[in-house]
């Protein structure tokens, strides 16, 4: 007898072609880690913000160059010190007037000072009359520039160590770890000041100081990233084929780990500025009339009672910059995870 089809319907796609459409667009880790990180809308605005202060960094090194924010009248300093901001409009905080303590009222100290008309600081002046806004944005420039470099100083010492741990493995593993122990048991900032001390102070012996130390913590996550990723399936294969170890960790085991490198890239930056403002505040940073966030914030302490805008100029524009890398980290650590995806 037989089988009498008419009775059943086809439930579902109707053709071949709606049995191929792919409701979801295919992407690639990085396409899909950007479409991620939008999501996250502090990461984004602390990556454009890190952009244009990174963008103005190099930009002001031409305006405002180094000389320009270490210059000073000396005959005139009894004229242009400790001049609070003026933008030039009636701004309460803003405005050339500041009241200092015990006074019922605030006072023009640019008309008190005789300050020619016309003459302005945006963010006030220091103890000798230089401009903060000029020493601002230099030490803007030398912070970043600091904490950049020792981090690609890091990036690599850090990246290459831990490589090579993880893929050699055994005894060597374990003497290169306990070497990383070893370093890790001492206080971070004693071994910068020691350093310091050592080297000098200076841009060149900051940068040295804090890289001899930061690499640690990216050597210890790429070397366990390389223990797991050693054992698949594509390294295996690529080994059979007779591939140097040299070739495998640049074409298979680095690019496979290179979220975890950038997200510590990213935490790493800011704890370098952070050093470099605890080194200027002890007096083993930049030398002077060089000024960099954390010399600026040194320099002023002695200053808070009376003109406090001296200290928390630098101070925000450091914590700033801190948090914007920090927030943007933790972004980057979200997007490049898989398993942050909700849809």
């Amino acid at each position: 007898m037989a089988a009498n089809t008419e009775d059943f319907v086809i439930v579902g796609a109707q053709s071949s072609d709606a049995n191929e459409h792919i409701a979801k667009p295919a992407l690639s880790f990085w396409q899909d880690a950007w479409r991620r990180l939008k999501l996250n809308k502090l990461a984004v605005i602390s990556m454009w913000f890190l952009i244009f202060i990174m963008a103005f960094a190099v930009v002001s090194n031409i305006l405002v160059p180094q000389k320009a924010a270490n210059s000073f009248n000396s005959d005139k300093v009894g004229v242009y010190k400790n001049l609070p901001p003026n933008s030039g409009l009636p701004i309460p905080g803003w405005d050339g007037k500041i009241k200092a303590p015990g006074d019922n009222s605030a006072t023009d100290v640019y008309a008190s000072q005789g300050v020619p008309d016309g003459k302005k600081f945006i963010l006030g002046t220091d103890n000798i009359g230089r401009s903060v806004a000029k020493r601002v944005i230099v030490g803007l420039r030398i912070s970043l520039l600091v904490a950049i470099v020792a981090t690609l100083i890091d990036l690599l010492i850090g990246v290459a160590y831990g490589v090579f741990s993880g893929w050699k493995g055994g005894w060597i593993d374990n003497v290169m770890q306990r070497i990383i122990e070893i370093l890790s048991s001492i206080p971070n900032l004693i071994i910068v000041t020691m350093l310091g001390l050592l080297l000098g102070s200076g841009v060149l012996s900051i940068i040295l100081a804090i890289a001899m130390t930061g690499w640690l913590s990216m050597a210890r996550q790429v070397r366990n990233m390389t223990l797991s990723l050693k054992e698949r399936d594509y390294v295996l294969a690529a080994k059979s084929l007779g591939e140097s170890s040299t070739k495998i960790a640049i074409k298979h085991l680095i690019p496979n780990m290179a979220g975890t490198i950038i997200v510590q890239v990213m935490m790493t930056v800011p704890n370098a500025i952070m050093f470099e403002a605890v080194l200027s505040a002890i007096n083993l940073g930049v030398k002077p009339p060089t000024a960099s966030l954390g010399s600026l914030i040194a320099d002023a302490q002695a200053m808070l009672q009376f003109y406090p805008y001296q200290i928390l100029i630098p101070a925000v524009m450091l914590v700033l910059i801190s948090l914007a890398f920090i927030l943007l980290g933790d972004g980057l650590r979200d997007a490049f995870d898989p398993r942050a995806s909700e849809d």
